[in-house]
Order: structure tokens, then sequence, then C-alpha cells
């Protein structure tokens, strides 16, 4: 199921889990690529979107809710573990 996602350029992929609490606010965290034991990859459906998201971040230009931030990287690091 994994290699689907890898092979196909309409999903983004990162390893930087604060990156992946961010944009999980918005938009749905599809798959956790778990093959590498040292480093696991967030998979995200890509958009038009979520490219500006991205840069949004890197840019240190967004604004999110710290609980809600804080909350959802408690998610991601519960699915990351499961």
């Amino acid at each position: 199921m994994i290699q689907e996602y890898l092979d196909n350029n309409d999903y983004y992929v990162t390893s930087d889990l604060a990156l992946a609490a961010t944009i999980s606010l918005w938009y749905p965290l599809e798959a956790i690529d778990r093959t590498n034991p040292y480093k696991s990859q967030f998979m995200f459906m890509r958009s038009e979107n979520l490219d500006e998201l991205i840069e949004a971040f890197w840019r240190n230009e967004l604004k999110v809710n710290p609980l809600a931030y804080f909350n959802q990287l408690k998610n991601i690091k519960t699915r990351l573990h499961e």
C-alpha cells in the first residue's frame, strides 16, 4: 500500500513532524511510511492549497491555535507509534 503513495506524485511526503502536525490541522494524514526504522514519512494528498500552506509554514507566516497544534501533534505521535 505504501508503495502506491510513493509512486504517485499526487502525494506530498515529509519526514518533518512539526510540518506534518501543521498540515494535518487542515488536511488529513493519508498514511505513514515506516519502512525506514530511523525516519518515518508522513503522506498527504497534494493540492495547490497544500503547497501554499507548506510555503507559508517555511516562511513562518502561519498562525495556529496552540492547543489545536499540541493536540494534533499528540494525535500524529500516537499514529506514528501504533
